[in-house]
């Protein structure tokens, strides 16, 4: 090995020259070291795209795959160089960069979720985008909290509207218990979505990502709410139009329905809210999540949450507090949602993509500094104790 007594990073030219002769790359010392004066740091940030493009160009396919397979050698063997150098392993571009496309040396990496990871993408957690996401949200959910009161009041008289035909309700009898069950699926499919957020490394993004799809979707239901007012679909519901009379008094219902969080097992009961159901939206949005950033090979962890999402779907019809229709939209306007924005989030052409932004300005908002899919890594998120410090250092 050329310079055994000399740090690579210190090579001259001449060092260069000596190990491409040794390596057998005679051909390339006059081109690399003479006419690019090609030093130890600069060989060490050397990558397949550099030996390809202007102005080495070199032609011949095999002497590139094995120079770089050379090279790889050389930097296994000199990681403290490449750390002093803050030059990453592999040639791969440093957190923040951009990888050059086409380079070989822009690889992937498989994680326990299936996924593949980049080298040098971008994950940036920008903490006030997502206080900015959980703004959005807290504020859909109180103006569908007031929309809840005001279809409360355009709720159709049982006596003269009586409950629609329904397939499902009407082959399978009412349950009284059933909704507080579905609720009960609700409260721990959230406790486990909670730790897994608490958990993963990228929690900002995740956070922001459910609060952005969640404000989207309720503001589509507050919309189906409104325009259309359906029969109340069972008789044990006793509703009675016009509750609530003057602004104010709409205003203090639908903050007890927003500090509820519109649940019965807080207190809160509603009628004329059922195009589409909200409680199908959250069991299906926190299934979604939960399976989809936990590894794969968390099997018992996916199969509980869809049991939590379907058997909680199960309950809500039970009860017969929604029609069925209700809930097959909600279930399919929640998964399509949610596929469409990951599928744009995780597709940087999309990113990219004039129509994207014009279209989505709130996805190109808070995905822009986000580039490529989230990997499943996890770490702990408060800072260890200072003993343990000692111990570890």
């Amino acid at each position: 090995m050329a310079g055994p007594d000399l740090s690579i990073h210190r090579w001259t030219p001449k060092h260069v020259a000596r190990w491409l002769r040794e390596e057998g790359y005679c051909d390339y010392v006059d081109l690399l070291c003479n006419q690019h004066r090609l030093d130890g740091a600069s060989l060490l940030t050397l990558t397949e795209y550099d030996l390809r493009s202007p102005p080495l160009e070199l032609k011949v396919l095999g002497d590139i795959k094995r120079l770089m397979l050379s090279l790889r050698r050389l930097r296994q063997q000199n990681g403290h160089a490449l750390q002093e150098l803050a030059v990453a392993y592999e040639g791969h571009p440093q957190p923040g960069e951009e990888a050059v496309p086409g380079s070989a040396d822009e690889r992937y990496h498989q994680h326990a979720n299936g996924k593949s990871r980049q080298h040098g993408r971008r994950l940036d957690p920008e903490c006030w985008k997502t206080a900015v996401s959980a703004v959005y949200v807290m504020l859909v959910f109180g103006f569908t909290s007031f929309v809840m009161v005001i279809v409360h009041d355009r709720v159709p008289d049982m006596q003269t509207y009586p409950p629609l035909p329904d397939i499902f309700l009407d082959s399978v009898p009412r349950i009284p218990w059933a909704f507080s069950m579905a609720e009960a699926c609700g409260l721990v499919l959230c406790s486990i979505w909670l730790l897994v957020l608490l958990l993963h490394k990228h929690r900002s993004i995740l956070l922001r990502r459910l609060c952005s799809l969640m404000g989207t979707v309720f503001m589509l239901r507050c919309v189906t709410m409104f325009v259309t007012s359906l029969s109340v679909p069972g008789q044990h519901l006793q509703c009675s139009a016009k509750m609530y009379g003057d602004i104010w008094a709409k205003l203090q219902r639908a903050l007890a329905i927003w500090s509820g969080f519109g649940m019965t097992l807080t207190g809160v009961h509603t009628c004329g809210d059922y195009m589409f159901s909200g409680h199908t939206v959250v069991l299906t949005m926190l299934n979604f999540f939960v399976t989809e950033y936990t590894p794969r090979t968390w099997n018992f962890i996916h199969t509980l949450s869809w049991v939590l999402n379907l058997f909680g779907i199960f309950f809500i019809l039970a009860a017969h507090e929604h029609y069925s229709i209700d809930v097959f939209i909600a279930f399919y306007i929640t998964t399509r949602i949610f596929l469409y924005y990951h599928t744009l989030a995780n597709t940087r052409a999309y990113q990219q993509s004039r129509r994207a932004r014009v279209w989505f300005p709130m996805f190109s908002f808070f995905e822009c500094n986000v580039n490529g899919p989230v990997p499943n890594e996890y770490c702990w998120p408060f800072p260890k104790p200072a003993f343990m410090r000692t111990l570890i250092g």
